[in-house]
């Protein structure tokens, strides 16, 4: 269960920002020089322009420990995790419900989408400079880095998003969790403006039970 609960906050990193598009206020949350909102507008118009996505992603945990998969994107409402072996999860959101399987266990949660944070990942509008999750923004070693956090009920980051530049790109995020430990979710060979099979966003189901024939 650990593993899993790093895999979801890694994968909600960029949550906190996405969500700017919903009734931000016609002020900054921070103090920007002109330099830090224009680099927050651009990516704000690089998220906004992103309709469908499709990549695969490389998730180092705190520990040292590698896994691998593909998330697919298509706003509103829809996104898809799914981890290769030997990890056994798949996570879903779609009709406003986000489902998490481990087909190892043979369990299936479902959860409300509203009452996580990536229902804000899929809103079709965003605006950073006016989002108060995030910290901060700067340009380093040809990348632009934002800081923020999970929660505004937070004073410090935990979330660094890291952007190419100056073509800009969404490369990685990286969460800090609450015992110290980062997990960094690298994106490879991303790819928007795709399009997408409609049943990778079909909710899950837990798999039939099999029952052992006596000898």
């Amino acid at each position: 269960m650990r593993r899993f609960r790093l895999a979801l906050a890694a994968i909600a990193a960029t949550v906190c920002l996405t969500g700017a598009g919903q009734q931000a206020p016609q002020r900054l949350y921070q103090s920007y020089s002109d330099a830090e909102i224009a680099d927050l507008n651009r990516i704000s118009a690089y998220l906004n322009g992103i309709h469908t996505l499709k990549a695969g992603f490389v998730q180092i945990g705190p520990e040292g420990g590698i896994d691998q998969g593909e998330v697919a994107i298509e706003k509103p409402g829809h996104i898809r995790f799914e981890y290769r072996p030997p990890s056994p999860l798949t996570m879903v959101a779609t009709g406003g419900a986000f489902y998490v399987k481990n087909s190892r266990l043979n369990t299936l949660d479902k959860y409300d989408l509203s009452d996580t944070p990536l229902g804000l990942l899929l809103n079709e509008q965003v605006d950073l400079a006016h989002n108060k999750a995030v910290l901060g923004v700067r340009e380093q070693n040809g990348a632009i880095i934002v800081q923020a956090r999970s929660s505004t009920n937070r004073n410090n980051s935990n979330i660094t998003l890291v952007f190419s530049t100056p073509a800009l790109e969404l490369r990685q995020w990286t969460v800090r969790d609450n015992q110290g430990g980062n997990t960094t979710v690298a994106l490879q060979n991303l790819q928007t403006g795709v399009a997408l099979d409609p049943a990778l966003f079909t909710p899950l189901t837990k798999s039939p039970s099999v029952a052992r024939s006596k000898p």
